[in-house]
């Protein structure tokens, strides 16, 4: 026996469907996201000249101290386009950076790739979510004591900075640019993430740091 459909019910299966192909397609987006941090210790991570100026707090990446960087060692293969965010808390004064495209070094500021810039009240006029001396900010787009997500996107030239989904930058390197001086490469290639200590009197925390490799 053949059974009619009403209006009703033909609404409630194309629902269902697009409903049930929208899930499928959220799910695939969100496939692809490496946890870069395991809350707990510094496995996959490897910190320059201060070890003491970090440490895991409460699920937290946690620096304070004379300057050091801590390189993500995590995976072998460097990065080149990708999607990164992390949540950032930043207290009255303090000053630090995320890097890409760089590398692993013993001292010294980071010579490759590009700086993110983590700064809401320090003195530094650069604020968070600047590309460090290439394209800056000057308006901190957030606020000390209260955490912001950042994201850091880059699909070939292009390198894009967000904060709480806010663009703050949009910048495309120019074609064969050049390194901007025999201590800073200023530009993309490919690499590995690194943070930074700034200096003893900054305190900043990291968590829920992720990464996804883009074609």
């Amino acid at each position: 026996m053949r059974l009619a459909l009403s209006r009703f019910d033909v609404l409630l299966v194309l629902f269902a469907f697009f409903a049930s192909s929208a899930s499928i397609l959220t799910a695939q987006e969100d496939t692809g996201w490496i946890d870069m941090f395991d809350g707990k210790t510094l496995q996959g991570w490897k910190v320059n000249e201060n070890p003491d100026s970090w440490k895991v707090e409460d699920g937290m990446l946690v620096c304070h101290g004379p300057r050091a960087h801590l390189f993500y060692v995590g995976d072998d293969k460097p990065f080149t386009n990708f999607h990164f965010k992390a949540e950032v808390k930043t207290t009255q004064g303090s000053n630090s950076g995320i890097y890409f495209h760089t590398r692993y070094q013993e001292t010294g500021w980071p010579k490759y790739g590009y700086e993110c810039q983590v700064n809401i009240t320090h003195t530094d006029p650069k604020k968070t979510s600047g590309l460090y001396s290439v394209q800056d900010v000057f308006e901190p787009p957030a606020k000390d004591g209260e955490w912001y997500t950042q994201e850091i996107i880059v699909q070939g030239r292009r390198i894009q900075l967000k904060v709480n989904g806010k663009t703050l930058v949009d910048y495309t390197e120019p074609e064969g640019k050049q390194a901007d001086s025999k201590d800073f490469e200023r530009r993309l290639g490919q690499g590995t993430f690194a943070l930074q200590a700034h200096d003893p009197d900054s305190l900043v925390y990291f968590r829920n740091l992720q990464v996804k490799r883009l074609p």
